[in-house]
């Protein structure tokens, strides 16, 4: 079964519950989550002017295809109260493919790896906790080697689960 690596992130209401019911509806509709990351918060990135964003990386094992995972997890989004007004902007879910196994795709509607990925320092944190190793399959480099060659410095904080929403 191919592995799956997905970001999840969400700025708007209460984010440690939308990312749970995120979570559910993944192992319920994609497949079974085989790790997940802690959860991250911080800054937004590309539109600033809005509230700080908690992340999360999961690895899913599914027997969907790339373009079924995107049906589904746009549905999920939708289902969760995402409203899409502008590119960037608030939300409470976002779900976004990160890797396909090591599948390289580009579609109108989708690219696997996801194109800005080597670029987020929010995305590369979690995912280096819970797949260090998993080689770029385009820039054909580690988790960890993207990380450290990460343009972006905007921080990424550890989310302490028990401070204020």
């Amino acid at each position: 079964m191919p592995n799956l690596y997905l970001l999840l992130g969400g700025n708007l209401g209460d984010r440690t519950l939308y990312l749970s019911q995120a979570c559910e509806r993944i192992a319920a509709q994609v497949g079974p989550i085989t790790q997940s990351s802690s959860l991250y918060e911080t800054a937004a990135w590309g539109k600033t002017d809005q509230p700080a964003f908690l992340n999360q990386v999961l690895e899913v094992q599914t027997t969907l295809s790339p373009e079924q995972v995107l049906q589904t997890i746009n549905q999920i989004e939708q289902d969760l109260g995402r409203i899409r007004h502008e590119h960037w902007g608030a939300r409470v879910i976002d779900i976004d493919i990160l890797f396909y196994d090591e599948l390289v795709l580009q579609s109108q509607r989708l690219t696997i790896p996801h194109p800005q990925l080597h670029l987020r320092r929010f995305t590369l944190l979690p995912l280096g906790e819970i797949a260090p190793h998993m080689q770029h399959p385009v820039l054909h480099m580690q988790v960890t080697q993207l990380l450290q060659n990460c343009p972006d410095e905007l921080p990424v904080y550890l989310f302490n689960s028990t401070s204020n929403q």
